[in-house]
């Protein structure tokens, strides 16, 4: 028997990098535009308006893969069991000291959370990117709301990955297998997605 099981397969690993590098250009070439002191950064994409054309790409390739990544798991982080909201009680056992079992299925309910701000987040930044993109086309105020919601979620869209990516590499080791190789080690499913674990196995009906 082996000690791995599949956790995500090729199609999904592409998706999720795919979206990640996306992001991450978005980032670069959009940090001169949100504020002066990173103007430096333009300097990677041609300067200024190589910067703007980059973003603008990016960014119409990132709301696409986003929502197509949300659209591919909605159903896996659109219910919240009880479990789910056991986990949330005790903020997935983070913050204290106690011993907590996990008992998550393929995403726990932090990670819920996390898709659907993803996915939230997503629509909001294409809708007001749309708006900056052609404001001649749009009332003035439309256009300043945009760019001051545009910035406000760019912000806490790299607060909210920030942490994203701490849990997913030192907060709990062996979670990045899963995006990098597509498996984890049986130990590692049984640990933080017993439930998951049993469902793929079988042992659920098992029992």
């Amino acid at each position: 028997m082996s000690k791995y099981v599949e956790r995500f397969n090729t199609p999904e690993r592409v998706l999720h990098w795919f979206v990640t590098v996306t992001f991450f250009t978005q980032l670069l070439s959009g940090l001169g535009l949100y504020s002066r002191l990173f103007v430096g950064y333009q300097d990677f994409f041609g300067g200024g308006q190589g910067a703007i054309l980059v973003h603008k790409i990016a960014g119409i390739l990132f709301l696409a893969s986003s929502l197509l990544l949300f659209l591919n798991h909605r159903r896996e982080i659109s219910a919240m069991d009880d479990d789910d909201r056991r986990w949330l009680s005790k903020m997935g056992g983070y913050l204290s000291r106690e011993p907590f079992q996990e008992n998550n299925g393929k995403f726990n309910a932090g990670q819920k959370l996390f898709g659907i701000f993803m996915g939230m987040a997503t629509l909001v930044l294409g809708v007001t990117g749309i708006v900056i993109w052609i404001p001649l086309s749009f009332p003035r105020v439309v256009v300043q709301l945009s760019l001051l919601v545009h910035g406000l979620i760019f912000v806490l869209f790299i607060m909210v990955v920030i942490v994203h990516i701490y849990l997913a590499t030192i907060g709990n080791p062996g979670t990045l297998d899963g995006m990098l190789w597509g498996r984890v080690t049986r130990l590692w499913a049984r640990k933080h997605h017993g439930k998951w674990f049993r469902e793929i196995t079988g042992q659920e009906k098992a029992g």
